[in-house]
């Protein structure tokens, strides 16, 4: 699947989840997923590059509890498999 479209993939699993998602410029290395006012925002850094970007999405997606009940598809999967903290 092509980089492009797997973080796509990722964003909509985010925003499945309810998760609001935001872009910004954070210097490169930033990004990830936190709870402001209760509301869970997930924020991508746009200048990072496409593999930071997936990398930090994962890491934040992957430890979601209702994962196992979504249809993803198999690279996605795979993505989040890849970047849990408790496999």
């Amino acid at each position: 699947m092509e980089d492009q479209l797997l973080l796509q993939a990722l964003l909509e699993v985010a925003e499945k989840a309810g998760i609001e998602v935001r872009q910004a410029a954070l210097g490169g290395q930033g990004g990830g997923l936190c709870v402001l006012r209760g509301k869970k925002i997930l924020f991508i850094d746009v200048s990072a590059d496409l593999a930071e970007e997936i990398a930090r999405t994962a890491e934040a997606l992957a430890d979601l509890e209702d994962l196992e009940q979504q249809y993803l598809l198999p690279q996605v999967r795979q993505v989040l498999q890849k970047h849990q903290k408790n496999p």
